[in-house]
């Protein structure tokens, strides 16, 4: 039985990393449905596979936007290796014409991860019982 918190107890820097990696997942779903407008004979298998990537980490972002904002406890783990790969990542772009790219993905990681680590936040992904994971 999910004991999730209800909407109104989450604290909104919760509910504001929920939101950021909410339009992360979005964006990565974009990309991926862009990706396949671009697939050509001769990269089908690299073209299929970054927009099957694409689409599947971005439905999983999504997934753990929602447990965000119901304050469950697994949605936590998720949430921070999954900013901290967008730290790497925005390293990356650094450099040239993508420096604001890159400046982009840190600020939205950096606020992800601020907003997780709150006091409030961790208080209330803490409160949840342990059988409150969604696959098992």
């Amino acid at each position: 039985m999910p004991t999730d918190s209800p909407v109104a107890a989450v604290p909104r820097p919760l509910k504001l990393a929920a939101a950021v990696v909410a339009v992360e997942g979005l964006a990565l779903i974009v990309l991926g449905i862009a990706e396949a407008f671009t697939i050509h004979g001769s990269r089908l298998v690299l073209g299929l596979t970054t927009t099957g990537f694409f689409i599947v980490y971005g439905a999983g972002l999504g997934l753990v936007a929602r447990g965000l904002w119901k304050a469950a406890r697994w949605s936590r783990g998720p949430t921070v290796f999954a900013q901290l790969i967008q730290l790497l990542v925005s390293y990356s772009f650094w450099g040239g014409s993508t420096k604001i790219v890159a400046v982009a993905l840190a600020v939205l990681a950096l606020v992800v991860l601020i907003c997780v680590f709150q006091k409030a936040s961790t208080d209330a992904l803490a409160d949840g019982a342990s059988n409150d994971h969604p696959v098992l």
